[in-house]
């Protein structure tokens, strides 16, 4: 499924294939009119007008989407991707153009005020698969039972039907599911940071330095004149470039 997007009206403008998963809203989903949208979408389109260039979007699985990019199916992941260590010995990144908070959303019939290892002793957690979440439940949560699912929606639709006792994913794309009514389900304990992860970046094969290159002064720019925050505002009402503590000083021991 290939969509084209924004960009500019020369004709002889240069293409920027750009992948992203399109089921992570509000960060980038197919809305119903069968256009790729989000926040990741936006930022994307802003860089490609910055560097007068037309932005071609793909939507690609999320187990697969490293492979993608690698396969050259697209140049570039715009798709909220944490940057990693071990993404790194694969990927190149752009600077971090947000930090993707991670919380807890636990079922209210738990009465939880506060989420820590000892707490969630005997609960189910969900997260979706391939996520950074799931390495740290590893980490702090080895003893839980461990429910992965291949997109964020399906595991948002286990916790409304009381499938999940708790999900742990990022804090913007939780608040979007709650903010659209259900009652099921609250946030619970601090937002934080993975250890390790440096922010949110877009994604680029190890031989395209130029392209990053030339992607970071876009993004310096947008994120100087304005346009940065002018998308920012349409999705969240808060600053989302802020880094939050790291998960080892909540849940360590």
């Amino acid at each position: 499924m290939t969509l084209v997007l924004a960009g500019t009206a020369l004709a002889k403008a240069e293409t920027i294939r750009m992948g992203a998963e399109g089921a992570y809203p509000p960060f980038n989903y197919v809305a119903e009119d069968g256009q790729l949208k989000g926040f990741d979408i936006d930022i994307g389109n802003a860089i490609c007008a910055e560097l007068k260039a037309t932005c071609e979007w793909s939507v690609n699985e999320w187990s697969g989407i490293i492979p993608a990019l690698l396969a050259s199916k697209f140049d570039i992941i715009a798709s909220s991707m944490a940057i990693t260590e071990a993404r790194m010995e694969k990927v190149s990144f752009s600077d971090p153009y947000y930090f993707n908070a991670m919380r807890f959303v636990a079922s209210k019939e738990l009465g939880l005020t506060d989420i820590k290892p000892d707490l969630a002793k005997g609960l189910v957690i969900g997260t979706q698969s391939g996520s950074i979440a799931v390495d740290m439940l590893k980490q702090f949560f080895p003893d839980n039972e461990v429910k992965l699912y291949p997109t964020l929606g399906e595991a948002f639709l286990d916790m409304q039907n009381s499938r999940l006792d708790l999900l742990v994913e990022s804090k913007i794309a939780s608040a979007d599911w709650l903010a659209q009514g259900e009652e099921c389900c609250a946030f619970v304990g601090e937002e934080f940071l993975q250890d390790g992860t440096l922010g949110a970046g877009l994604a680029f094969r190890k031989d395209d330095d130029a392209l990053r290159e030339r992607v970071n002064a876009a993004l310096a720019k947008i994120v100087s004149d304005g346009t940065y925050d002018t998308i920012r505002k349409k999705y969240f009402d808060f600053d989302i470039r802020q880094k939050p503590s790291n998960a080892s000083a909540l849940f360590g021991k």
